[in-house]
Parts: C-alpha cells; structure tokens; sequence
C-alpha cells in the first residue's frame, strides 16, 4: 500500500492528475467513497512532488471532486426517490438520507460548501440535493467552494509536513511523515469543523 501511494507521487503529472481526479471521484460516490483514501492519496502526492506536483494534485482534486459530485446530483435528480428505496438505499441507511435532506434543507448551498469536511455527508449530499431539485448553478458554484478549500486544507498541511520532514535524519521517509503528520493535522481540523456544525448538522 505504502509503495503504491509512493508511486502516485512519482508519475508524470499528466497521469498524476487523471490518477488522483479519478480516486477523488470515486471518493465522492456514497459506500465506495468511504473506502477510497483520497485525503492519503493527496498526502502521498504532496510528500514526494514538488511545487508543479502540488499545484497538478489541487487542479486534479477539485476536477475529480467535482465529477463525482456532479454525477451523484444527477443520479439523485433523476433516480433519487427509487435509489433510496433500494438495496443502496438500504446500505446507506434512511436515517442519513434523512438527516442529509436536513442539513439542505436548514443550511441549504452553505451546507454543500462545507460537505466536504464532513465524512460519510461529503457523499450523500450532492445525491440528497439532487433529489431535493436545488439548482445545479447554486449547487456547483457551492461545490466549488468547497472542493477548493478541501483540496487546498491538505495542501497546505501537506507543504508543512513536507518542510519538517526535510529537517529530520536522512532515514526518515519524507511521503510517510507528510501521510502521518498531514493526516494528524487534519483530523484536528476536522474535529473542530464536525463541533462547530454539529448543531446544524446533527452529525454524531
């Protein structure tokens, strides 16, 4: 696993970005998203590319997230009633479908701005906002947002872990103490956003 994410960062940065757009759309569909890494991914990206491999894995992020998202609004716009009563359905659970149309519909395009930063909701959201006919304009202009200011959060902190990485002995791997120190970092910055919306939210 960790060789592989090694070698993410160490493609030609055309294959670099259709590898990550391609991982941060299957992180965006609901069940497969969660089992799809694409916060280590960008961390693998980050700790052993350079500063073109940065600015490659931000547009490849936000591109990726974006396709996803906007197939999962489709889908919900289109087969969102008879998808929620369907073995999908069944696996995502009624009680997130009807916690997400929730969120929508008391935080409405805000909500979808921060749903990247909220597990398992970054998924459901865009298919619950499909199916709830919010505008696709108002949805995408959102997702946008949000999608930059996700893949921007772990290039930051993965640029940072990278730094610090560059002052420790020779031995040490620069990728696997950008993953652990990145993924560190943004757990602590998640935790505080999940706190902070959980009263809107109601994400436990």
């Amino acid at each position: 696993m960790v060789d592989a994410l090694a070698q993410v960062g160490e493609l030609p940065l055309v294959l670099l970005m259709a590898v990550l757009g391609v991982v941060m759309l299957f992180d965006a569909v609901p069940l497969l998203g969660v089992l799809v890494p694409g916060d280590v991914a960008i961390l693998a990206a980050v700790g052993v590319g350079g500063a073109a491999t940065g600015a490659a894995t931000f547009t490849a992020v936000v591109a990726g997230c974006l396709a996803g998202w906007s197939l999962s609004f489709l889908v919900g716009r289109r087969w969102g009633e008879r998808l929620r009563h369907s073995r999908v359905g069944e696996w995502i659970g009624e009680a997130r479908w009807t916690a997400a149309e929730g969120i929508l519909q008391r935080g409405g395009g805000r909500m979808v701005l921060v749903a990247p930063f909220l597990p398992v909701f970054n998924a459901l959201l865009p298919l619950a906002a499909g199916g709830l006919r919010m505008s696709y304009r108002r949805f995408l202009a959102c997702a946008t947002g949000g999608a930059a200011a996700w893949a921007g959060l772990y290039l930051v902190l993965g640029t940072a872990s990278r730094s610090l990485a560059g002052l420790l002995p020779g031995e040490v791997s620069p990728m696997l103490f950008t993953m652990a120190v990145g993924l560190l970092l943004a757990g602590v910055v998640l935790m505080g956003t999940r706190r902070r919306l959980r009263a809107v939210t109601e994400v436990r």
